[in-house]
């Protein structure tokens, strides 16, 4: 099985962590809820998969192409 990065597409803060470590995900699954210039933006899984880790915390700030989670597809 692979492990795949996600990646923030945007520079903001984490708002809000969606989805737990084991959990179970489908393509398009938010993962995570990031603000930007007052717009909320889900960080969504990229394929199937179960969540292994989440590199992120709450009220953080994050760059573009930060990684934050990984999921093993």
């Amino acid at each position: 099985m692979a492990i795949i990065d996600i990646k923030t597409e945007i520079t903001g803060n984490i708002w809000k962590i969606e989805a737990q470590p084991g959990q179970k995900l489908a393509e398009g699954d938010t993962i995570i809820m990031l603000e930007s210039m007052k717009m909320e933006i889900p960080v969504c899984a990229t394929e199937d998969g179960v969540l292994i880790e989440v590199l992120a915390e709450e009220g953080a700030t994050v760059t573009e192409g930060t990684v934050v989670a990984r999921i093993e597809g």
